[in-house]
């Protein structure tokens, strides 16, 4: 090939395909240049959005007089037309538009001619993909608070089903005191519960209108941002037009929300790998969420939730991605933040089919009453109900703590269990022990024992069920 001819090659568009910025230069963009700094293979999934504001910003600028009604007449109509051509599959995304800001004004120009080149008037790229970005994260938000009240529906009603069961509970995965099995699954939905509240009080620095930053400083233009804001439904704002490009703060915390879920749903995964183990075989994960081995026959695997477990380290690159790519940046917009989008969108994906695979596991797991039961006595889950027994009879709580030490030394060795031990034993190492001390041992007895709010007991799940019913009927 020669000189000439590989500098044809390079030229990835021709001088009458110019760019709306590109009048500026005196060269072509090299194609490979075309290929590079496209973002329309990824945020095409705005065009919705990108639509919706520049209607509102056609609709502002013809109530201000800076276009003619007509011509707002023909931009909304022609932008509700490539909308229709984009739902139906029939409009042809050409990456050398790069973004679908600029795909959808060519689209807009090609098919009303010149009332489209008067929609970007008074704004900048900067600050509509500031805007496109919020107004598609409040709903992405929204969907999301959805999918996590589907799980806490989920883990909600497996808690009244089957929440009575007696379990162990676990300190650094030894066995620590029992507890219901409706109180464990609902440490899970206190967890989401935080979680959706995150994602709520993340949606009101989302939802701060930018349009009418500009690039950076505004417009000399009389545009009413106000009147674009509640247009659009936005609730305030945003108040220094240089932040309202640059700022990304935003997308960070939607980040940090799906990560820090994504993190809970990894421990609920890990949880129940381990409790459908044989070794354990305190749940049943339902078969349609397992697959096989491709050499073992036997084998049924928790791969779904080992998935679940797997994405959270996708979620925390997400994060680390954006506020790495942040972290250097001069003010205001640069080219850099278009790489937002692939972490956002990302994240996004990931979480809300999280969620979505851990609400049907969860509703289709069944604790192994029978299992449970058997091995409940092992690991002396009453321990501490005893000590406190004593220190009911006035003992203080460290030498309650070390005559109870030495009674499970005593059980171990005798290969039973403090139930187990006569109760003549039981007084020769307290002489404060009675008869009664019986209805404080063995796990059952624990949990009808147990005393205050939040606690792992019978009443306390009553009122924790009673909570929850009310708290998911509210939006």
């Amino acid at each position: 090939m020669t000189v000439a001819a590989e500098g044809l090659r390079r030229r990835g568009t021709k001088m009458n395909e110019q760019k709306s910025w590109q009048s500026r230069l005196t060269q072509d963009q090299d194609e490979r240049a075309v290929a590079f700094v496209e973002s329309l293979s990824v945020d095409r999934r705005l065009y919705k959005y990108d639509i919706v504001g520049s209607i509102a910003h056609a609709q502002m600028l013809s109530e201000e007089g800076l276009i003619r009604r007509e011509e707002f007449r023909q931009i909304k109509q022609g932008l509700t037309e490539i909308s229709e051509q984009i739902e139906a599959g029939r409009f042809v995304f050409d990456t050398r538009c790069e973004d679908i800001h600029m795909a959808i004004e060519a689209a807009l120009i090609e098919k009303i001619g010149p009332a489209g080149q008067k929609l970007h008037t008074g704004r900048s790229r900067n600050d509509q993909v500031s805007l496109d970005l919020r107004l598609w994260m409040r709903d992405c938000i929204a969907t999301l608070i959805e999918r996590i009240m589907v799980l806490q529906e989920a883990l909600v009603q497996q808690a009244a089903k089957q929440g009575r069961i007696v379990m162990p509970g676990y300190t650094h995965l030894q066995r620590a005191q029992p507890v219901l099995a409706g109180h464990y699954l609902l440490a899970f939905a206190e967890m989401l519960q935080r979680d959706r509240q995150r994602f709520a009080d993340a949606c009101r620095r989302v939802d701060v209108c930018p349009l009418g930053s500009g690039a950076l400083a505004g417009s000399s233009l009389p545009l009413n941002r106000q009147r674009v804001a509640e247009i659009l439904g936005f609730a305030s704002l945003t108040r220094n037009s240089i932040d309202g490009v640059s700022d990304r703060d935003f997308c960070a915390e939607f980040l940090f929300a799906c990560a820090l879920t994504g993190m809970h749903l990894s421990r609920l995964a890990e949880d129940w790998i381990l409790l459908a183990s044989q070794e354990f075989g305190f749940v049943a994960i339902d078969d349609a969420y397992c697959t096989g081995s491709s050499m073992m026959p036997q084998k049924r695997n928790p791969d779904m939730l080992e998935l679940i477990r797997g994405k959270c380290g996708q979620l925390y690159g997400n994060l680390m991605a954006l506020l790495t790519m942040l972290k250097g940046l001069p003010l205001a917009y640069n080219r850099d933040m278009q790489e937002d989008k692939k972490q956002v969108f990302d994240a996004a994906d990931t979480i809300e089919a999280c969620l979505e695979m851990a609400a049907a596991i969860v509703q289709h797991t069944v604790f192994d009453a029978e299992r449970i039961a058997a091995g409940l006595d092992a690991g002396f889950l009453d321990a501490t109900a005893l000590a406190e027994y004593l220190v009911g009879k006035a003992i203080p709580f460290r030498q309650a703590h070390q005559i109870v030490g030495r009674l499970v030394r005593q059980a171990e060795a005798a290969g039973t269990t403090l139930a187990g031990l006569p109760l003549a034993e039981l007084q020769k190492a307290c002489d404060k022990v009675e008869g009664g001390v019986y209805d404080a041992l063995t796990a059952a007895n624990v949990v009808r024992g147990y005393a205050i709010p939040g606690a792992a007991g019978e009443k306390q799940l009553e009122e924790q069920l009673a909570f929850w019913k009310d708290q998911l009927q509210q939006p």
